[in-house]
């Protein structure tokens, strides 16, 4: 995850403050798998899936070294279950029965270890930097990452696969349509149904990361509690073809939901079609908002200053809390180089919410954490209760040690969210089936 929003858009780790200790935790997120060979005799104890957590500082990392017999040789692979990274390709520089030393070329690392009262005790080395690292042999290949509110069939509702279509854009996206539980169709009261709407760069329909699928946790929850919901795949990603990726801004994926609220619309099968968006979706809606196309926001973490004042505030955030000076100013922003070759970002830091928001006048509901280092509580939600028009059915409320993924956290920061088990905060989940459940 990188640093804007939804933390797709990496652009604000490639400072030079970023070293040190944290280039363990950030190298480890972009890796090609290529597996290495070693050719060692087929008794050799180290055979087997060795775990272990490496203490970077910032964050504790689970990683996982594979060796596998094969035709007389070894293959070595290492997985990073936190950061959703598996098959990271190692080659030997020396292995025996009880000791071993491995390299992972991708990202400039060497592990060395020796066998003592059946662990493997030794150091993880990258870029010059040496921590400690003891795995333990595990009885599975496969490192279990837990994620216990993942709702699990049978499921007391329907669901439904759909498509719909951006003409405009030409992009056709495909979702899943989540009905209530006892939905009727011949009744005469049409329940509420929800679009929801992703973070930044490509998501699926789940807004799937790290082993969480806060989208399909959320339509779980909706649809025991009376509300229908639309979830799909962004443009380019999952089942969803067509439509300008690359350059597209957040204009165009407006447009995109857009369309998702006139196809719900068209069904005839329900009452009031509200929107719900996380982070840049929480933008978008509140663009949607202002052009009287929903009946109702729920905005999660959602920007409410424009674009470059709230990755300046991101950016320090995110350094201090890693023990490092927050000086990113507007200019140095504006300054990188990326700004200039990414059309969403160049895009981005200049769009003002402000307008958006004054003139969004159906029901918001507008929620942030206060441990959200990306889209900071006291900026944007401040903002938002400063910009919305009055109205007795808006809600906008800051929970108490939650993160940009609304997780129970320590710091906020985003090396944490593939560690916490929580997916989504069990308050948050009533609050919003409350609010919504409440609107007439």
């Amino acid at each position: 995850m990188g640093a804007v929003l939804w933390n797709k858009h990496p652009f604000l780790f490639n400072t030079k403050e970023m070293e040190m200790k944290k280039t363990i935790v950030i190298m480890l997120l972009a890796l090609v798998a290529l597996a290495g060979r070693a050719q060692v005799k087929p008794t050799t104890d180290l055979i087997g899936s060795w775990s272990g957590k490496l203490d970077a500082g910032i964050a504790k990392l689970t990683l996982v070294l594979h060796l596998k017999q094969a035709d007389g040789y070894v293959t070595v692979l290492l997985d990073s279950p936190d950061q959703g990274v598996k098959g990271i390709g190692a080659s030997k520089e020396y292995l025996s029965d009880d000791s071993l030393a491995v390299k992972i070329e991708s990202v400039n690392a060497t592990y060395r270890a020796r066998l003592k009262d059946g662990k493997l005790d030794g150091t993880f080395t990258q870029n010059g930097i040496s921590l400690p690292l003891v795995l333990t042999k595990s009885e599975s290949e496969e490192y279990e990452v837990k994620r216990p509110q993942l709702p699990k069939p049978p499921f007391p509702y329907e669901t439904e696969e759909v498509t719909f279509r951006n003409e405009a854009d030409g992009a056709t996206l495909a979702g899943t349509l989540t009905y209530p539980v006892g939905y009727d169709r011949t009744a005469k009261q049409k329940p509420t149904v929800v679009l929801f709407v992703s973070g930044s760069g490509q998501q699926n329909r789940d807004e799937e990361l790290l082993g969480h699928q806060p989208f399909l946790v959320i339509a779980d929850y909706l649809a025991r509690h009376g509300i229908a919901t639309l979830r799909y795949d962004d443009r380019g990603t999952g089942a969803s073809v067509g439509g300008e990726v690359e350059k597209a801004t957040s204009e165009d994926f407006m447009r995109d939901a857009d369309a998702g609220l006139s196809f719900l619309r068209s069904l005839k099968t329900f009452g009031k079609v509200g929107l719900l968006g996380h982070s840049e979706g929480g933008l978008i809606a509140f663009m949607l908002g202002a052009r009287k196309k929903t009946d109702f926001i729920v905005s999660l973490a959602g920007p409410g200053v424009k674009g470059d004042t709230l990755l300046v505030a991101q950016s320090n955030c995110i350094m201090q809390l890693s023990g490092m000076p927050g000086d990113m100013t507007i200019e140095s922003l504006r300054q990188q180089q990326t700004i200039q070759e990414m059309p969403w970002l160049k895009w981005f830091i200049d769009y003002d919410p402000s307008d958006d928001i004054r003139r969004t006048r159906c029901p918001v509901f507008a929620l942030n954490g206060d441990r959200d280092c990306q889209v900071i509580s006291s900026q944007n939600l401040t903002a938002i209760r400063q910009l919305l028009p009055s109205s007795k059915k808006n809600l906008l409320k800051e929970y108490p040690s939650l993160n940009h993924l609304f997780q129970h956290c320590t710091t906020g920061l985003s090396t944490e969210y593939g560690q916490i088990e929580e997916t989504i905060s069990p308050e948050v989940l009533s609050d919003i089936a409350e609010w919504i459940g409440n609107l007439k």
